[in-house]
């Protein structure tokens, strides 16, 4: 990799993990809900999952959505269709007051949920083609992305389980725990219906 490409990537690597998206909206209901400690598995397995999704695009796994437009439109509805299961799972559960057996997402099923997270494919194939050279070698270059994903991107999602997290304090009565949460229900299934425009 090109020194000079550095800066870029970490501008990069912030503005795709800071803003707001699928993951980072499920992060700050999974704060608000079950607190940040409990959403730790949660952030860790969506560094892991964009990790593997580098890799993979690295060594050719992203062509196959330039030679089958199809895959595409089965990578939106499946992330589609989990975000809406969600957006209802957190409709009900009804703020910090969980029903039982309501548990925040684990690692691996975090990680998987990158797989059908078309944000996550619009970010991790154009850094290959944006931050690799051909003169290079490609496993050194594919780990210089992972390694600055992990670094800026774990803080920056990080914030967002923290900010939900915070929430749960500031809404202390039940009324307003419940607007909060169902705000955020919406918003998860706005994202949901965005993956299919």
């Amino acid at each position: 990799m090109d020194t000079s490409l550095l800066v870029p990537l970490a501008l990069y690597s912030f503005v795709c993990t800071a803003t707001p998206g699928p993951n980072n909206i499920m992060l700050a209901s999974s704060g608000l809900v079950f607190g940040f400690r409990r959403t730790i598995p949660h952030i860790f397995g969506i560094n892991f999952g964009c990790a593997v999704m580098l890799v993979l695009s690295g060594l050719g796994l992203g062509t196959l959505f330039e030679a089958w437009p199809v895959l595409r439109w089965a990578v939106r509805i499946f992330g589609a269709a989990y975000l809406g299961w969600l957006a209802v799972k957190l409709w009900q559960s009804e703020g910090v007051e969980r029903r039982e057996g309501a548990h925040p997402l684990t690692f691996w099923q975090a990680a998987a949920f990158q797989f059908v997270n078309p944000k996550a494919w619009a970010i991790t194939m154009p850094a290959i083609a944006s931050f690799t050279v051909p003169d290079r070698p490609l496993g050194f270059q594919i780990g210089v992305l992972v390694a600055a994903f992990a670094l800026i991107g774990l803080p920056s999602i990080s914030t967002w389980a923290a900010m939900g997290a915070s929430a749960r304090e500031l809404l202390e009565s039940r009324k307003g725990m419940i607007i909060f949460v169902r705000v955020m229900a919406l918003l998860t299934a706005l994202t949901a219906l965005l993956f299919l425009i």
